[in-house]
């Protein structure tokens, strides 16, 4: 096994501990040890894999994600997701340690957005309202009045007065979706998500017509020509509970795939087909998601690494965004 020191000083190059686990070990069973030893809670994205679903105390997107992080009474929070994900649960409880597995688990979504770029475009729009996807870095937040995620997002823009125009960042496609769906017409950041952008109209068409009985959903960060075609536009959330309600025995889901497994747990009795992409994967993964492994799960809670560090004036600047998001999502009782 790699000396610690060793595996801690390549931390910057690899993001996350470098060590071998023995192979004999029960890492669930070590895992749940190491919880009660640290008074640690797990939280897991939907997107990650079926293991860390398994394991995580608790499991949801990012609206859900979030009420947790800032509601917690554990002293460490292992993070099972993306970086901006641990960002934000470091902003809502900066007095815990929080912990991410792999600091390279980034976003694509959050990477279209650079905070220095979006200062100069919104100060070409100096009276609207900023809006910003939860999608984003934490830096990012420090610019932006509202968060709003894909479970809330038609709550938060209509909370704005109408004579305020607004900035929705970063994500374009589900921009676009919330114009249609509020009617207000705000100005859009060009962003996207790398996952939801690439599903192939052509083959879902065709997988369609295979499966006529089959109810088509998608998430809103899809491109306008795959939500047009979509039985049921919603979160990640959402579609989860959509499959549940429904009385279909068949669904044709474009969001990353990693949800199914929760769907197929909910809905033993349901066929999940995960809508193609344009390229030759068999379905959509999230490659930033999957860097997450049990392995890693199980070192970062072991070493207490990588941790997240953020400055603090990113947290007093930031948190005010995402404080004013759950306040507005309470009051309607999401």
């Amino acid at each position: 096994m790699m000396d610690l020191a060793v595996a801690k000083k390549n931390l910057e190059k690899n993001g996350y501990l470098d060590l071998e686990v023995d192979p004999t070990l029960d890492l669930f069973e070590e895992i749940e040890k190491l919880k009660k030893e640290k008074n640690a809670i797990i939280l897991a994205h939907y997107y990650q894999e079926a293991d860390i679903q398994d394991i995580a105390d608790y499991i949801g997107d990012s609206l859900g994600l979030s009420q947790q992080a800032a509601s917690t009474d554990a002293d460490m929070i292992v993070f099972a997701g993306v970086h901006f994900m641990a960002e934000t649960a470091k902003m809502l409880s900066p007095d815990k340690k929080v912990i991410l597995p792999d600091l390279k688990a980034g976003c694509s979504l959050a990477d279209s957005c650079p905070p220095e770029l979006f200062r100069k475009f919104k100060a070409k729009y100096p009276d609207h309202v900023v809006v910003s996807y939860i999608n984003c870095t934490a830096e990012l937040k420090t610019l932006t009045d509202i968060c709003c995620t894909s479970t809330n997002a038609v709550h938060i823009i209509e909370s704005i007065p109408k004579d305020k125009e607004i900035i929705f960042a970063p994500d374009i496609n589900l921009g676009r979706y919330l114009v249609k769906k509020t009617g207000r017409d705000m100005v859009l950041w060009n962003g996207s998500c790398m996952v939801h952008e690439i599903f192939s109209g052509e083959k879902i068409t065709k997988l369609i017509e295979r499966h006529p009985e089959a109810k088509f959903i998608a998430h809103p960060e899809c491109e306008a020509h795959i939500l047009e075609i979509a039985d049921f536009i919603g979160s990640t959330t959402g579609l989860l509970n959509y499959t549940k309600r429904s009385d279909a025995k068949e669904f044709i889901v474009a969001t990353e795939a990693g949800i199914i497994h929760q769907m197929q747990k909910a809905s033993p009795d349901k066929t999940f087909i995960p809508a193609p992409p344009n390229n030759t994967c068999a379905c959509n993964e999230c490659p930033h998601m999957r860097r997450n492994t049990l392995e890693k799960l199980y070192l970062s809670m072991k070493y207490e690494q990588p941790e997240i560090i953020l400055p603090q004036w990113v947290i007093d600047e930031g948190r005010a965004s995402i404080d004013r998001m759950l306040e507005i999502s309470a009051k309607a009782g999401l």
